[in-house]
């Protein structure tokens, strides 16, 4: 499996939003994190369509946007209009899954299922040949700068060997607490889409990217 560096901008600095896109490029990066909070499944509000729709017009990185939203399906035609390449959304936050992910294909993108640290693996398994990716919490979410659980990394690792099992060719990717210095477990453990916020908008954004890009191998 390829890996794939996703820096969340979340944690960018929105005075001078796009330069740090731009910065990210530069670095190597392949997609944009892009979390959309409702204040209601989680306790942030976040970015919404106009966000989306500049970045869009801005970036050729895929933009991999995580709706932390309830009732998913209400946005899901609006999030694809906008822009979105690949449409993350919350197993918890909706009352079928199935329809959201038939919605999400439908219009062409690809399909991400999202769980959070509460939730056990087994809970994904009538999903896992139907989407592109699952995407491990490995923090509460809803903020950024929260340190990684490890408990969450060893739900990545059973994935993977459930994912390898039924010979499926699935990304796995990793969001909340993920930095250099416990990057290579978390490669370890079986992701291959790594999320940071902070460990790359905390300090100079194109030195970081490289660095992450460099420690991931990452094939561009």
């Amino acid at each position: 499996m390829k890996n794939y560096l996703s820096p969340s901008i979340l944690a960018a600095d929105f005075w001078s939003l796009g330069e740090q896109i731009r910065a990210v490029e530069r670095g190597g990066a392949s997609y944009l994190h892009v979390d959309v909070m409702d204040g209601v499944f989680v306790p942030s509000i976040s970015f919404g369509m106009p966000v989306l729709e500049a970045l869009k017009r801005k970036t050729t990185l895929l933009l991999d946007v995580h709706l932390m939203i309830v009732e998913p399906e209400r946005y899901i035609e609006t999030m694809a209009s906008m822009g979105a390449d690949l449409i993350n959304f919350h197993l918890e936050a909706t009352s079928d899954p199935l329809e959201v992910i038939q919605k999400i294909r439908s219009l062409g993108k690809k399909v991400g299922i999202t769980i959070k640290p509460a939730t056990p693996i087994t809970a994904l398994n009538p999903y896992l040949e139907l989407v592109d990716m699952v995407l491990i919490m490995t923090v509460e979410p809803g903020f950024g700068g929260q340190s990684i659980m490890m408990d969450c990394v060893e739900k990545v690792r059973q994935l993977r060997k459930k994912v390898t099992e039924l010979g499926l060719e699935l990304d796995i990717e990793v969001d909340g607490g993920v930095k250099e210095s416990n990057l290579e477990m978390v490669l370890e453990a079986g992701a291959n889409v790594i999320v940071a916020g902070s460990a790359i908008f905390g300090g100079n954004p194109e030195e970081r990217t490289k660095a992450f890009v460099e420690k991931m191998n990452v094939e561009n």
